[in-house]
């Protein structure tokens, strides 16, 4: 099977999948922690591949005995009414993440409900998604009215219990971007949550957290949300979702949550929220006009957009993305032009680090064959 890209390991395992479905090309996964005490695929890994199998009409997936191997031969994106449930391993970002990547170029709108953790300090919180995620896939997608994400329940680890649905529309094609000016931060807005614990959580930790950024900006808003009853899930948590917001429209997120109870020591309110300020003060410093976790969402929407130059301005490129754009290569055969922008003494135009990252791209005119006529 000369048309096979093969990997050695469990690296990057959505990366490869969710390029492989795009591109049609079958990718092999050999290897797969075979020097660990429990090797092959863990079971997060296979309830994404489900996923894929839901989302998708005609893929071909073989596993062999051991977990160790995996061979995956997409099929078409149908997108259309899907339910999954996302187990306790992982959180529901984790997989809708990568289905952020696959929805627009979906047969029919993707109408997704998941179940499971929906908040904590690995993956993207569903905040994250709602005030960041989309409004980034909008500036690619005409905005839609079936556009959006809801969240019926909150779930903490490690027992979850949460629930969201997410809706988005298909198109045929993507259009060009130029996101090279980041703007100035003009506000910053947040949501503190907290889930079968005491409301005086959230109110710790909003105080802590405004302690920090008052000193630099006075147009702050952090919304609460302490949930009760059914929607506070099966387990106690809380956590914190941040948002700067800047003149030009560039949107800046970071998130923390609490430790899981039993894992770990207790988190203190107030460590959480000075935490999560100067996590979003690091990003700011960064700079770009996505941040570090969208990275490669961006990169994706301008190498599947029309055949036109787009570019975007980054802070430095994470490992993640650096692996992201080899695999491009890899499945989509698409190579961006990156430069270095170094900062001079004299300008006081570009806040942030000293240096960032101008990527662009002619788009490969990708066209979604599997939407049907309009």
């Amino acid at each position: 099977m000369a048309d096979t890209l093969t990997y050695e390991g469990c690296n990057f395992f959505r990366q490869r999948l969710v390029l492989a479905t795009l591109s049609g090309k079958s990718v092999r996964i050999r290897n797969i922690r075979i020097q660990e005490d429990d090797p092959g695929l863990k079971d997060f890994e296979a309830n994404f591949i489900r996923l894929l199998d839901k989302v998708t009409n005609g893929s071909r997936i073989e596993v062999n005995e051991t977990g160790t191997s995996l061979l995956y031969k997409p099929g078409l994106l149908s997108g259309g009414v899907v339910d999954h449930d996302c187990g306790l391993q992982r959180s529901i970002g984790f997989y809708l993440e990568a289905l952020v990547y696959l929805a627009p170029f979906c047969k029919k709108p993707l109408r997704v409900t998941m179940r499971g953790i929906t908040n904590d300090s690995d993956d993207p919180s569903v905040d994250i998604i709602k005030t960041v995620t989309i409004p980034l896939m909008k500036r690619f997608i005409i905005d839609d009215e079936d556009f959006y994400l809801k969240i019926t329940k909150r779930g903490s680890p490690p027992e979850g219990g949460g629930q969201i649905t997410f809706s988005c529309p298909v198109r045929k094609v993507l259009r060009p971007i130029q996101l090279i000016d980041p703007g100035k931060i003009k506000r910053i807005r947040g949501l503190a949550y907290a889930t079968r614990v005491s409301p005086a959580m959230v109110n710790r930790v909003v105080d802590a957290t405004r302690g920090v950024l008052n000193q630099f900006i006075s147009d702050i808003y952090i919304y609460t949300d302490h949930c009760q009853g059914i929607q506070a899930g099966k387990s106690s948590g809380f956590g914190l979702s941040l948002v700067a917001e800047t003149t030009n429209g560039t949107l800046l997120g970071v998130q923390r949550a609490s430790t899981p109870s039993g894992k770990g020591s207790p988190t203190v309110a107030e460590d959480l929220g000075k935490e999560t300020a100067k996590k979003l003060l690091q990003e700011v410093y960064k700079g770009g006009c996505v941040d570090s976790r969208h990275q490669s969402l961006a990169l994706l929407y301008m190498a599947m957009g029309q055949q036109d130059v787009s570019r975007v301005l980054t802070g430095p490129l994470t490992p993640y993305t650096i692996q992201f754009l080899r695999h491009m290569k890899d499945f989509l055969g698409i190579m961006f032009k990156i430069q270095a922008q170094q900062k001079q003494d004299d300008d006081d135009s570009k806040s942030g680090g000293d240096t960032k990252v101008l990527l662009s791209c002619v788009g490969l005119g990708f066209t979604n064959v599997n939407k049907g006529m309009v």
